[in-house]
């Protein structure tokens, strides 16, 4: 196995870090090295960068209009664009339901829905978690009931990422309660402005309006944005997940962010103390251990050998990693990092001028990163998958 990369990487590599330092707009930049609040048309005006060059679908095969690169190009592409600091794309449009549709969806809905996916113009939500329905999606009470050429949807879902943004959403709903729960559960699409479509905000620990619930009453869902079959929705959305939970692992970012950390740690004179330099190391030494487990992935997937099926192991991994360095950030700022004054970042203060700048958004990264372990299936749940698949039933 070799993890390596040949010098025709290494030459996409410098395409493609060059190409993001010429385009990459210096304000987004600031804005992701320093971990400060980014906006609406912060996301959307790199998607559309992406998109004008055909790589905000960077996974996407050539025939729906993707670049078409091999496992180790998408890894390469997303490593430069981290460690340049531009902003996470927001993956539930490219890299969540845009492979649903390219699966299973007809020939109309990717001609309909694609292209808006891949110029970013379109804001896709996710309509999975409901109240009681989190890490056992199989519980979705969310009804969906057949009408002649409609759906008419009625229920709720919760913790649905930046929905406040959303132009359309993807959901699972219930639309029968016969047999197994998974066998009940199908995929629809649903225009976030339809008539009885509501999202009402969720405010974190962080005092972020990140996350919302969205309620449907009698909401009319043409037939024909129903993904595949009726009530084969459950398949559709395991494919869906293993996208989540490899996505959520972020091993760029966080080598990003271990080197914010180092910076912060310098600014704030404890990175000469052996004891934190430590922890540092411990840090890095983990975050290069899932860099070589995503290594490996990409190896076996570059020789046609069977991929592993290690998406769960790289989601606890990863988000674990993404606890421990914003925990090490608070550490090394000490008191500077507590005050986080919510009503003056909301006017527009975000340190970026005054006093400590790295220290602002301290605070609200680490109560963000909280959430990690929990969402995209919890790590009890994802430890008892990978048990599973290690030892048998």
């Amino acid at each position: 196995m070799d993890l390596n990369f040949t010098p025709e990487e290494q030459a996409f590599r410098e395409q493609i870090r060059g190409w993001v330092a010429d385009n990459l707009p210096e304000d987004i930049r600031h804005k992701v090295h320093n971990a400060l609040r980014l906006s609406k048309d912060d996301h959307q005006r790199w998607a559309r960068i992406l998109g004008k060059k055909g790589w905000h679908g960077w996974a996407w095969p050539k025939t729906f209009g993707g670049p078409g690169w091999n496992a180790v190009h998408r890894h390469l592409f997303e490593e430069e664009c981290a460690l340049a600091g531009a902003p996470r794309v927001i993956p539930f449009g490219p890299v969540m339901v845009a492979p649903v549709i390219m699966a299973f969806g007809s020939p109309e809905q990717q001609q309909r829905f694609l292209p808006g996916i891949m110029s970013g113009d379109v804001w896709w939500s996710q309509g999975y978690s409901e109240p009681g329905a989190g890490s056992d999606l199989a519980s979705v009470k969310c009804r969906a009931e057949r009408k002649g050429d409609y759906y008419i949807v009625n229920g709720q879902k919760t913790w649905t990422t930046l929905g406040q943004h959303g132009d359309w959403i993807f959901c699972l709903v219930r639309t029968s309660n016969e047999g197994k729960p998974q066998t009940g559960i199908s995929f629809l699409l649903i225009d976030m402005k339809s008539p009885g479509v509501t999202v009402r905000p969720i405010i974190t620990l962080d005092g972020e309006h990140e996350v919302n619930e969205v309620w449907f009453d009698n909401v009319e869902v043409p037939a024909d944005q129903l993904v595949g079959e009726e009530n084969k929705g459950w398949t559709y959305a395991k494919y869906l997940l293993a996208h989540e939970r490899t996505n959520i692992a972020d091993v760029n970012r966080g080598k990003r962010e271990l080197e914010r950390l180092k910076r912060i740690a310098r600014a704030e004179g404890v990175y000469e103390d052996q004891r934190f330099r430590d922890q540092i190391a411990l840090l890095e030494v983990d975050i290069v251990a899932l860099e070589m487990m995503v290594l490996r992935v990409l190896s076996a997937e570059k020789t046609g050998k069977q991929s592993l099926d290690v998406a769960g192991l790289l989601k606890i991994r990863g988000s674990e990693i993404q606890q421990r360095y914003t925990e090490l950030m608070m550490l090394a700022a000490g008191p500077c990092s507590l005050p986080f004054i919510h009503d003056a970042m909301e006017a527009g203060w975000q340190g970026d001028h005054v006093g400590a700048a790295h220290c602002a958004a301290l605070a609200g990264t680490y109560f963000n990163m909280r959430k990690t372990t929990i969402y995209g299936g919890s790590s009890e749940v994802q430890k008892n998958i990978v048990a599973n698949t290690v030892l048998g039933n």
